[in-house]
């Protein structure tokens, strides 16, 4: 006869040791509970049926012999014979009776969490495997749990449904694919307070950016009820980030946040198994439409489930003593408010990439796009369509073919492995199919809403994670290059390397470049893509049509105001792009759209002139303080001062465009400074573009206003040669390497020198033409600001061209 305390063990017994005793799932609550409640990490109180117990079941009942028989040279990837083989071994356990000694235990333990909790609390019962949360893999949905269980019968029942889940067949696949032994992987059982979530709202959350590796963040995903829905890939969830470093620094803003669907939410409902015992099962309702315009947690939730997540992520580090990004499932129960942690576990994949290899996938083609939707990782593949409908047509997959479905599930994970891609209709970054794709490198992109409609069988597409965070699955193969890059071998030049970026979605997979920080970013793709209205719109709505009106309004339900929507959207955006470099400097310019260009805005046509050239018309400085835009400037003030006040990213350093006349540019620094961005203050420094002849003229006295400069070669050659660069027929006439174009350089560069304020570059000269990387560099210029796929290629000359000019005299003849 078994011990029976060996049955049952209680979360303040147990610690991240116990492994194989209690599975991982038990011995992370247990070492959460024990450490970090009193850190103020929520985690609900329960026990672990131990490992021991399930043996004890087994031998109790002499199925050993039996699972032998059925599972002995089964070859997993043979679907249908797993199918039937997985289905004979689950019915085993279930035939099994319970020892009565090990249902007292069990019993015993649900009537002291009664004691705990009050009679009226109902249970989540969860497996817990011994190999789980191994640094090689997850486990993770591979077995089963049961949930709002509230009664001894139940408790019971679900206790047994958990042990035969070891025999699922995307387990028995899964410990195949894994090298694990089918006979050695034991099943313990969670048994802890249910979280009420079902009338709540739970999710996941990662303590890294899942897709990019990078690290500075907390990556959260929530949902309206159970959070099932997120795993399976049901529904869209809201997304939000939020910057550890400036967290712990005691800001306590949202990095950046997206706006899920949430079309269903999962819900209790009643109902009977097989042996009639009522147990609560799940049901999906539709969510309603002011549930699908609201975030479903709100920034304070947000906040302390950040907190949570980094207080973990710094226990289990300190623990293991190296860097160890965490895994968690989070829930807010609907009857008390409060949020809790419910698992937690080691992220499995992107802790194990190389720190010093970079990989970047460049697409060298293209075609129509098909569809898109989130991408997960950033690689690319190409494949024929193999549109899957039901779980019951796996057997028709082929290898290399580009899996498409609806949503995935575990038991899909055979076919998954030999795809080239995968996409899904439905689901988020944290889905089902997102968490296994990331998990064998593969290229996926979920949530396309039409993947299954737009694409067919046999037809040749090639699956683009590489472009940020949308991916796009495009007609046809496809040419596309692997860039690795060993960044261990790769010096650092004198000569600052910054990089161009206007995209917050590029950002963290960007993050890994080795960069002195961003040079130029840029508000204007923020503005178009993210904000898409004229800035004016909002300050004056009476001068909009109603039709516009209620176009902006629907854009805004998620906030409380539309100007809130501008500040926070323009905000997050400019401050992600700041959290891929901080603390290196990120300099971003204020906007530059053209009047055309501004005109194409939700209710520009209200707001902007027409102008026959705007290429040198209303644009710029000259907006800034003028009465036709300046409220509009405000609403971009507000935005980077929270940027810098509220979301701590004092790395901004802001940059005025196209500033004509020093008059000019004394004006737009009043102008900031009423708008609570005055120089100087919380150490806040400002640049001017220098793109106008007049910038170069008469660059002592803009120096005096400035704290640096950046040489915008584009507009500096239009300006020098008489070029509109927008004209095709006299575009043949425009290139920076023109002597008269190097010589203005030269004079800017020599005079921010003299005047001792920064001077960089952020033109496309030096990344269209490495000669003038290289006269830069013999100008002893500070910075060069390149776009992202050139920074390797040009660090790499210039650090060549660094070298050289070691070992030769300075001598630079005008205009040469």
């Amino acid at each position: 006869m078994t011990d029976s305390t060996s049955y049952i063990r209680w979360f303040k017994e147990l610690n991240i040791d116990d492994v194989t005793s209690v599975g991982g799932k038990n011995a992370s609550l247990g070492e959460m509970y024990q450490n970090l409640t009193t850190e103020g990490v929520r985690v609900p109180n329960g026990f672990a049926v131990t490992a021991q117990a399930y043996n004890y079941v087994l031998e109790y009942n002499k199925a050993w012999p039996l699972l032998h028989a059925v599972l002995d040279g089964l070859d997993p990837d043979n679907i249908r014979d797993l199918q039937v083989c997985g289905k004979k071994a689950r019915g085993i356990v279930l035939d099994c009776k319970l020892p009565d000694d090990l249902k007292a235990s069990i019993l015993g333990g649900y009537a002291q969490l009664k004691q705990e909790y009050g009679k009226e609390i109902s249970l989540a019962v969860r497996s817990s495997a011994t190999a789980e949360d191994s640094p090689e893999a997850s486990f993770a949905g591979q077995n089963d749990s049961y949930l709002n269980i509230s009664s001894e019968e139940a408790l019971l029942d679900a206790y047994q449904r958990c042990l035969a889940s070891n025999f699922t067949d995307r387990s028995i696949h899964y410990k195949y694919d894994n090298n694990f032994d089918f006979y050695n992987v034991f099943l313990s059982v969670v048994v802890m307070k249910m979280v009420r979530s079902d009338i709540g709202s739970s999710g996941v959350m990662f303590s890294l950016d899942t897709e990019t590796n990078f690290k500075d963040v907390v990556f959260i995903n929530a949902a309206i009820g159970l959070g099932e829905n997120i795993v399976q890939g049901t529904i869209e969830p809201d997304s939000f980030y939020v910057h550890k470093p400036t967290y712990n620094k005691g800001y306590r803003s949202v990095l950046k946040r997206r706006l899920g669907q949430k079309e269903l939410k999962m819900i209790f409902t009643d109902s009977l198994n097989t042996n009639n015992i009522s147990v609560e099962y799940t049901e999906n309702v539709e969510t309603s439409n002011e549930e699908k315009s609201q975030f479903c947690i709100t920034d304070d939730d947000v906040m302390e489930l950040a907190d949570f997540a980094i207080k973990i992520e710094d226990h289990y580090s300190q623990k293991a003593g190296f860097y160890k990004p965490m895994d968690m499932e989070w829930a807010k129960d609907g009857i008390d408010g409060k949020l809790y942690i419910v698992q937690a576990r080691p992220e499995t994949v992107s802790s194990q990439k190389s720190a010093t290899t970079l990989e970047i996938f460049h697409l060298k083609d293209c075609s129509n796009i098909l569809a898109k939707g989130q991408a997960v990782g950033t690689r690319i593949g190409a494949g024929k369509v193999r549109v899957i409908q039901d779980v019951n047509l796996l057997s028709d997959f082929k290898p290399g073919e580009v899996l498409v479905a609806d949503t995935t599930t575990p038991d899909w994970e055979p076919v998954m492995k030999i795809a080239a891609a995968i996409v899904t209709n439905r689901g988020g970054r944290t889905c089902h199919a997102a968490i296994v794709a990331r998990e064998l490198g593969i290229p996926a992109i979920v949530g396309t809403n039409n993947a299954t409609e737009k694409l067919g069988n046999k037809q040749a597409v090639t699956v683009c994670c590489a472009e940020g965070e949308l991916g796009y699955i495009y007609d046809g193969i496809l040419n596309f290059e692997i860039e690795q890059t060993d960044l261990s071998q790769l010096a650092k030049p004198k000569t600052q390397i910054m990089m161009n970026l206007g995209n917050p979605d590029k950002a963290f997979s960007l993050a890994a470049l080795p960069v002195d920080g961003i040079g130029l970013a840029r508000m204007e793709f923020i503005i178009n893509e993210y904000i898409k209205v004229h800035p004016m719109a909002f300050k004056h709505p009476e001068k909009v049509d109603d039709v516009t009106l209620d176009k902006i309004q629907s854009l805004c339900t998620a906030y409380k105001n539309p100007q809130d929507f501008f500040v926070k959207t323009l905000s997050e955006g400019v401050a992600t792009i700041a959290a891929a470099v901080y603390p290196k400097p990120c300099v971003v310019r204020m906007s530059d759209f053209k009047s055309n260009e501004y005109a194409t805005l939700l209710g520009g046509k209200f707001f902007e002139p027409q102008e026959d050239n705007p290429m040198i018309g209303f644009r710029g400085a000259a907006r800034y303080a003028h009465p036709a835009y300046a409220d509009g400037f405000a609403l971009e003030c507000q935005a980077m001062k929270r940027v810098r006040d509220e979301m701590g990213m004092t790395n901004v350093i802001l940059m005025i465009p196209f500033c004509r006349r020093v008059q000019e540019g004394e004006k737009v620094l009043e102008s900031m400074a009423k708008n609570g961005l005055k120089r100087g203050d919380n150490n806040l420094q400002v640049y001017v573009m220098c793109e106008i002849p007049n910038n170069v003229i008469q660059i002592d006295a803009f120096a005096k206003l400035f704290d640096g400069l950046s040489i915008g070669s584009n507009d500096l050659t239009q300006l020098t040669l008489g070029v509109d660069r927008d004209s095709q027929i006299v575009a043949f006439d425009f290139d920076e390497r023109d002597p008269g174009v190097k010589e203005m350089i030269r004079l800017a560069v020599e005079g921010g020198k003299r005047n001792g304020i920064h001077t960089g570059i952020c033109g496309q000269a030096p990344s269209d033409y490495p000669e003038i990387a290289e006269y830069l560099v013999q100008l002893g210029i500070d910075s060069m600001s390149l776009n992202p796929d050139t920074v390797l290629a040009t660090t790499r000359r210039v650090l060549e061209v660094e070298k050289r000019l070691l070992h030769m005299p300075k001598s630079i003849d005008q205009g040469e």
